[in-house]
């Protein structure tokens, strides 16, 4: 089995594998160059180089070929269950765990850990069962997880939308001014490095606006000793974030963009971070949505993960009893 997509070219002139990379957002240039040497990209039903270049009015189908589905094996993996009922899950989940099996992933995935949980779990595909949202593999924190066909219909009715209110914490470099605001920039497939995303004004982009406040800067001289890459006096800020859109590596992206990386982002990020972290400081603190079949507005919070807690120590910062995990 396999997708189809066909483009029409507007504008004459670019490389083949270039125009389709640019307009098939999933697909690396990699990518396309292998699917046109295996025939896959036809230009009006004619195979053509991946340097042909293409002309205004052309028709480019592209066909890919989808990977023969795998199966997934229930793994006795620990889940932090915030919050289970007949219809989801809401799990606090720790950074380094993927969401599903994908290339090179197929065990260690939450999915996994849920198969193990709920056996009998078949809603929403074989591949990605009951994923209604995803969090970045290095970004811990709250996910929720459908049970049955009505809720992960429910649920994704209310992501698509605007209905759930996602809040996250970040720690990004530099005092962030102005110190709260919104920002509404498209993202897409960054032009130069397509395994990145980026704001991006041409090509296929998606609206994103993100909105975001400080919670507490950190990190003067007269706090810390703490040195960022440049031997300046490191600066921090504490912000929480809203993402309004859902755009793949959407806060990462707009807070680089607007010139305050989140702490730790070995993609979006600059130099190395003072604080031996192994991922970037990004928490998907507080979930907000209405239960299915209840009608029923609930909010869900997912105290921050140990190691972000450690880095704020030693900022000198008082981690508040709302976001630290109680002691066991």
């Amino acid at each position: 089995m396999e997708n189809t997509i066909t483009l029409t070219v507007t504008v004459s002139g670019s490389r083949l594998d270039r125009y389709v990379a640019e307009h098939v957002p999933d697909l690396s240039r990699a990518a396309v160059q292998r699917l046109i040497g295996d025939g896959f990209v036809l230009v009006n039903g004619i195979a053509r180089k991946p340097s042909y270049r293409v002309q205004a009015g052309e028709t480019i189908t592209v066909r890919v070929p989808l990977p023969e589905p795998a199966t997934l094996a229930a793994e006795a993996i620990p889940l932090d269950i915030i919050f289970e009922n007949d219809d989801l899950l809401v799990v606090n989940k720790p950074a380094g765990m993927v969401v599903h099996p994908a290339t090179g992933r197929t065990v260690g995935t939450l999915v996994n850990a849920i198969l193990a949980h709920c056996p009998h779990l078949s809603v929403g595909g074989m591949e990605r069962p009951g994923i209604v949202h995803r969090l970045d593999s290095d970004t811990s924190g709250l996910i929720v997880v459908a049970k049955n066909d009505a809720a992960l219909r429910d649920l994704q009715a209310q992501f698509k939308s605007r209905r759930v209110r996602k809040t996250y914490l970040a720690l990004v470099t530099g005092h962030v001014k102005p110190p709260r605001g919104k920002i509404d920039a498209p993202i897409g497939r960054d032009p130069k490095h397509r395994q990145k995303m980026a704001v991006v004004t041409r090509g296929r982009t998606r609206e994103s606006v993100t909105v975001y406040r400080t919670i507490a800067n950190l990190g003067s001289p007269s706090t810390t000793s703490l040195r960022d890459s440049t031997q300046n006096a490191a600066r921090y800020t504490l912000v929480e974030v809203e993402p309004q859109t859902g755009r793949t590596h959407q806060i990462r992206v707009h807070l680089a963009f607007l010139g305050f990386p989140v702490a730790g982002d070995a993609t979006y990020g600059r130099g190395k971070n003072a604080f031996g972290l192994t991922r970037q400081f990004l928490h998907a603190w507080k979930l907000e949505f209405t239960l299915p079949r209840e009608n029923r507005r609930v909010q869900f919070v997912a105290p921050l993960a140990e190691d972000l807690c450690r880095v704020l120590d030693q900022l000198g910062y008082e981690v508040k009893y709302e976001v630290r995990r109680a002691s066991k």
